[in-house]
């Protein structure tokens, strides 16, 4: 039995009774559907909590009203949530996989991951895709009858395909070489997540959901921080440019803080109604009559017009430039790799610092069994515990817990 649904979903979208189901079986619920469970053991589990402090581009310590994983992951979920509905697919797997999409990810965002999977690369790099299905997968120890969450085929095809396929002729172009992380191979020499196709449509919805709201977010938090002005923003990008200047016109002496509110929400707008006129155009045209034609299609279903991808271009450029490469970005992210590179290198070295509930899975100093075990540690902490173990560690006069 599957829970009532709010409203008739569209033939393309995923439907609960229609779903691949779980590895490990498991009765179903006679209150919520097969997706509706997905999401509430996401966010009860322990790699959904940390989130609240992991940061993306701010260190936590910088300013508590900078986004943090956690209020971005929310973010997403309720523009795919409202993207879902508009479209008539399933909002609770939209839900699940905007939840779910950052469970992987290092301390410190971008620039731990770019440490830690320059550490791992003599063992097969690190991927916080790959990491966010071993944590779903094999981390969360919670349940008494297996490991992980046990969650949907389709939930777990959607947090490793939400980019596209992972290999084969529709594979995205401009991602490097051909190769799916041993973390995902394995899972999927034991259970075929389909690499070679698309996602589905709400996994490709909650992935263009996750661009709406960290482009937004990016903007509110740089301006904030100072690192950049709106007026300088709105020189280089035409769209936001015009949103400026017509609240201006409409609200003279608009103080600063209402002026970027007012901005984002507007271009929030504007990239949710093209999302939705742009994907409905692509449905018209393929016509797919199944969640499954979706994934055979040669392109992806949904996405924005390339009118409006030249505007998001353009604002990406600024922010690389003026935000992600500001030099007050660059010192802190310069500290935050050296943080991850040398817990890395020191527990490698030395398994026996390790926790004592993380030393059974190790093998010798330097094994490929011990750097896996690092790499899992590592990038399950926070960035304040990352800085606090670090202290620990290195620190001769470091107090230990």
């Amino acid at each position: 039995m599957t829970a009532a649904y709010p409203h008739a979903l569209a033939v393309y979208a995923c439907r609960p009774e229609e779903s691949r189901g779980r590895l490990h079986p498991e009765p179903e619920s006679p209150t919520r559907s097969p997706f509706q469970r997905d999401r509430d053991r996401i966010i009860h589990s322990g790699a959904f909590r940390k989130l609240t402090y992991k940061t993306q581009v701010f260190v936590y310590h910088e300013g508590d009203y900078y986004r943090t994983r956690l209020s971005h992951s929310l973010e997403v979920a309720q523009i795919a949530r409202s993207i879902g509905r508009a479209l008539g697919l399933n909002e609770d797997l939209a839900e699940a996989l905007a939840l779910g999409h950052d469970l992987g990810h290092t301390p410190f965002g971008h620039a731990g991951e770019e440490a830690l999977d320059k550490a791992m690369a003599p063992f097969g790099g690190f991927d916080h895709n790959a990491q966010s299905l071993r944590i779903v997968t094999a981390l969360e120890h919670r349940y008494a009858e297996f490991d992980g969450l046990n969650l949907s085929w389709e939930t777990l095809e959607g947090l490793v395909k939400h980019n596209g396929p992972l290999i084969g002729p529709n594979r995205t172009p401009g991602e490097g070489p051909e190769r799916v992380h041993a973390i995902i191979a394995d899972y999927a020499a034991r259970r075929d997540l389909g690499l070679a196709t698309f996602a589905s449509a709400e996994a490709q919805v909650a992935a263009l959901s996750d661009d709406i709201a960290y482009t937004n977010h990016d903007i509110d938090d740089g301006v904030r921080a100072g690192l950049f002005g709106l007026d300088d923003l709105a020189a280089a990008v035409p769209a936001v440019g015009r949103f400026v200047a017509a609240l201006r016109r409409r609200y003279p002496g608009i103080e600063p803080s209402r002026l970027v509110h007012e901005t984002v929400r507007r271009l929030i707008d504007l990239m949710v109604t093209d999302l939705l006129g742009e994907t409905r155009a692509r449905l018209a045209r393929a016509k797919p009559a199944s969640a499954d034609e979706v994934r055979a299609m040669g392109r992806p279903v949904a996405g924005f017009s390339e009118p409006l991808n030249e505007e998001l271009r353009r604002l990406r450029d600024f922010l690389f430039r003026h935000m992600y490469r500001h030099y007050k970005v660059n010192r802190m992210t310069s500290k935050a790799r050296r943080v991850v590179e040398e817990l890395f290198r020191l527990l490698l070295a030395e398994p026996a610092c390790l926790p004592t509930e993380w030393q059974a899975g190790t093998g010798a100093p330097g094994s490929a069994e011990t750097a896996r075990v690092v790499a899992d540690y590592i990038a399950g902490m926070t960035d304040r515990y990352a800085l606090a173990e670090h202290r620990r560690l290195f620190d001769l006069q470091a107090k230990h817990d």
